[in-house]
């Protein structure tokens, strides 16, 4: 049986670590058991995610964010991960990046940084160990919403602390607009990418309204993605701007990239709703939304996963057959009856992204 690597190219861990104190050198079960009977299950679901988890789904690496909302979109008292301006995003953000430092200094055996090639290929020669079950979860720094950078002339601090992805949209921002803000780019942002340019910084579409999206695919030089993403033709009753058009997958495709899908229900199925049920949405959902790619790029090279795990949802909320992330490769054999070959699959499960990666990445910090 296949047995690839998964590389998931979107959570939200610092901004859980910081908000809630989820610590993610535990199993996800020994969360939720913390958890139960507080408020967090009822702010952000039930956790999906914890290195034993990680291990027992052979995730290699993880795209790992850093994620504040406006305060206009605020989710009440207990969210202190809001901002008013740019100044307070940049220390909230900065905040964040430093729960990551202090997650890889005192856990060096179960997370490490990911700067530059040679951070991927240790941490990816440590799972082809065979004298261990124990292996490192290689972290990819990427900002979710751009105004912690207050000008352009702080992308290369930010580089130099680890950032290797910059989406310049969450909701709308200064920089473009969002989801549930349209809206193209700013002189602001055409900005952000003249700089990001300059440090090779890759560029996140999520989020991104499409206007903006076909405007930075014109504009913007250096390697584009969409870290957690589904396809809109899909979702027939979706009204959201969230979603990708085909317009924009084009662009993506032509351009090299690659799109992560999104296993929440709400992303699967229209209308879904927790009293739903999670039993009503199928993995079979999942496959769709990657077939959807793989469809339109005529081969397997440009789509993966981008969980989005633990962000903003939980356990309530993604499909029944999925109680952590290791259940991401119960699709395996979905995919196989479907098609598609071994090395389709273990491309589909991490080898697009270790791909981005190998390419993107420095030989230096």
């Amino acid at each position: 049986m296949i047995d690839p690597l998964l590389v998931d190219s979107h959570e939200d861990l610092s901004w859980n670590i910081v908000s809630f104190g989820r610590d993610y050198t535990l199993p996800a079960a020994e969360t939720r058991r913390r958890e139960q009977g507080t408020f967090i299950p009822q702010a952000n679901g039930d956790t999906l995610l914890g290195w034993p988890d990680y291990q027992q789904g052979k995730v290699a690496v993880v795209f790992s964010t850093l994620f504040a909302a406006p305060i206009r979109l605020g989710q009440g008292e207990w969210d202190q991960q809001c901002y008013a301006n740019p100044e307070e995003a940049h220390i909230l953000y900065s905040r964040q990046l430093d729960a990551y430092d202090r997650l890889v200094d005192k856990h060096p055996a179960m997370f490490r940084k990911v700067q530059k090639l040679a951070d991927l290929q240790s941490v990816l020669e440590h799972w082809q160990r065979r004298d261990t079950q124990e292996h490192p979860v290689g972290l990819v720094v990427l900002m979710e919403g751009a105004e912690g950078v207050r000008e352009p002339a702080e992308l290369e601090a930010w580089y130099q602390r680890g950032v290797r992805i910059i989406g310049p949209a969450w909701a709308g921002t200064r920089f473009c607009g969002g989801t549930g803000d349209p809206g193209p780019l700013t002189k602001e942002g055409y900005r952000l990418l003249e700089g990001m340019a300059e440090y090779h910084f890759t560029l996140d579409l999520s989020h991104m309204d499409e206007n903006a999206a076909l405007q930075a695919l014109d504009t913007y030089p250096g390697p584009v993605i969409a870290s957690h993403s589904n396809a809109l033709a899909l979702l027939k009753e979706a009204t959201s701007n969230r979603h990708l058009t085909d317009r924009v997958i084009e662009g993506l495709l032509e351009r090299g990239g690659t799109i992560g899908i999104v296993p929440c229900n709400s992303f699967l199925k229209p209308g879904w709703k927790e009293t739903g049920g999670r039993a009503g949405v199928k993995l079979d959902a999942i496959v769709a939304q990657i077939d959807y790619i793989c469809q339109m790029a005529g081969n397997a090279r440009h789509t993966g996963i981008g969980s989005d795990f633990d962000g903003g949802f939980g356990l309530q909320s993604v499909p029944g057959d999925i109680d952590t992330i290791a259940d991401m490769r119960k699709i395996i054999p979905l995919l196989l009856q479907k098609g598609y070959t071994e090395a389709d699959i273990s491309a589909i499960l991490s080898g697009n992204w270790l791909a981005h990666l190998q390419n993107t990445l420095p030989e230096v910090p």
